[in-house]
């Protein structure tokens, strides 16, 4: 005699219920890779921009404020050398302008340096989101 109890109804796998788990599940993670490879693509092609224009707009800012100083220095020691000489540099050094009005936007170079380090920021930012992203595929 069998003195196993039967399984209830409820609880017996339906063959074709699996299947679509399966299918479903597939899908999911297929989903899950798209959106994952997209978000990872965004996130490197960010960190990327971000560091190539980052350097340029330091040293640009820097060059910039740097630049008037290093003027007038050169302006005090040609002052007593030539007459002429001092007036040019002179000239050149009030043609050296504080701030740059381009499309709408007033660029500065603190505003430049503060920019590029803004932008290496975004590319570490962007960096580790590309990293954690890249560690859920």
């Amino acid at each position: 005699m069998d003195t196993r109890t039967p399984i209830p109804a409820s609880q017996q796998p339906i063959a074709m219920s699996s299947r679509q788990n399966t299918s479903a599940s597939a899908g999911l993670r297929l989903l899950r890779t798209v959106v994952g490879a997209a978000c990872y693509f965004v996130f490197y092609f960010v960190q990327q921009m971000a560091e190539l224009f980052a350097p340029l707009l330091l040293i640009a800012g820097a060059a910039w404020a740097a630049l008037p100083a290093l003027v007038k220095t050169l302006t005090r020691t040609t002052a007593s050398a030539d007459p002429q000489a001092h007036d040019a540099i002179a000239s050149v050094a009030n043609a050296i302008p504080e701030q740059i009005t381009l499309a709408g936007h007033e660029l500065t170079a603190s505003g430049l340096i503060c920019d590029g380090l803004g932008l290496m920021a975004v590319a570490a930012a962007g960096a580790t989101l590309a990293m954690l992203v890249g560690r859920k595929l």
